[in-house]
């Protein structure tokens, strides 16, 4: 039950890599196994036989979280893209409650915490949106699925911040979707596994040394991200793939306001989970 429950938890995760705004990362700390994982990256021959036989599961579940749910999100987000990114949107912000608490676990928050969050919302939210016009598209190739890969890894080993987002934003989303549903696994696989090993083999030291030394500091500046992000999933922007409000009627933002309430909900109960079960 144990393995299998793993499992689950790597599909769950898997959904920080492909639902816009969601943050893998975040995920992993929700289900109680980030900082064990980041651990392992960093030291990656301390206890490796018990480590990979631990993470074994949740790899598998990843990616049979991206094969399965793949479909079915390119489908929601082509027929009910304003409600579901509203979900989405509800979801995050369900938990940062939680990330508020982490942030200062080791310490009570101070003003330079607080500046460092509010800095980090207004600057990451304006090179965010201005992103697209400024970098434009990547092209769906080798070099376009191994720098998906990195952020991807980047968005495990920094909880909060959302590959996806940035995916959409570099044109790269819909081809990786594509890809996943069906199954190219040298065209997009293959590239973004060798991204993501090249990413958290390069910054989980990195990562785990400034959790040890600036915690506070390091989650505040998550939640700036976190903030920014979540923002940016239902404000249109340049980007090809941004959200789109044409022909939304009234029964829409209905639909939307409440599925944004549930993931509200849905978010503060995966906030307590991860309480009881870390």
């Amino acid at each position: 039950m144990n393995w299998i429950f793993r499992l689950c938890k790597g599909m769950i995760i898997a959904l920080g890599f492909i639902l816009p705004g969601v943050s893998g990362g975040v995920l992993a700390a929700i289900l109680g196994i980030y900082e064990r994982m980041l651990h392992f990256l960093a030291h990656i021959r301390q206890d490796f036989k018990k480590n990979f036989l631990f993470f074994l599961p949740v790899g598998i579940g990843g990616i049979l979280g991206l094969v399965l749910l793949s479909r079915p999100l390119e489908w929601l987000l082509a027929h009910h893209q304003v409600i579901v990114l509203w979900g989405f949107a509800g979801a995050i912000l369900g938990t940062l409650p939680s990330l508020f608490r982490e942030s200062s676990r080791h310490k009570s928050r101070d003003q330079s915490d607080w500046a460092i969050l509010e800095l980090t919302f207004v600057l990451s939210a304006i090179i965010l949106y201005m992103l697209p016009a400024i970098a434009g598209t990547v092209p769906a190739n080798f070099f376009g699925f191994f720098l998906a890969g990195i952020l991807i890894a980047l968005g495990v080993l920094v909880p909060g911040l959302s590959p996806s987002n940035l995916l959409l934003i570099l044109g790269l989303f819909s081809p990786m979707l594509d890809g996943f549903k069906n199954r190219d696994i040298l065209g997009v696989f293959l590239p973004i596994a060798i991204g993501g090993m090249f990413a958290l083999v390069s910054f989980s030291k990195v990562m785990e040394r400034l959790l040890l030394n600036y915690h506070s500091k390091v989650y505040h500046f998550i939640i700036g991200l976190v903030l920014s992000s979540t923002l940016l999933i239902v404000v249109p922007t340049q980007s090809a793939e941004t959200i789109s409000y044409a022909g939304a009627t009234f029964s829409t933002f209905m639909m939307s306001a409440l599925l944004f309430v549930v993931g509200i909900l849905l978010g503060l109960w995966m906030s307590k989970l991860e309480e009881k079960y870390k």
